[in-house]
């Protein structure tokens, strides 16, 4: 009854197995062929890249607020990080 037992455990194991291994085949293959179509009817195009603000200031100056809030921040996210 044991050596039953395990055969058909085995038997129920290969086949769940398989069922997994085939579904996850055709969900590739679905995946690509979804891709290609998709590729093929719609265009991908390029939105133009807008410059970045400013901040009103002049080439090479540096606003020591600005640098004030960007230190508090890393600041505060690596004392989150260690404790």
């Amino acid at each position: 009854m044991n050596g039953n037992l395990m055969s058909e455990g085995l038997t129920l194991m290969v086949l769940g197995m398989g069922f997994v291994f085939i579904f996850l085949l055709f969900l590739v293959f679905a995946t690509g062929l979804l891709s290609r179509i998709v590729g093929r009817f719609a265009s991908f195009e390029e939105a133009p890249v807008e410059a970045l603000p400013s901040h009103n200031l002049k080439n090479g100056e540096i606003n020591p607020e600005l640098i004030a809030v960007l230190a508090a921040a890393v600041h505060r996210h690596r004392s989150a990080i260690a404790k």
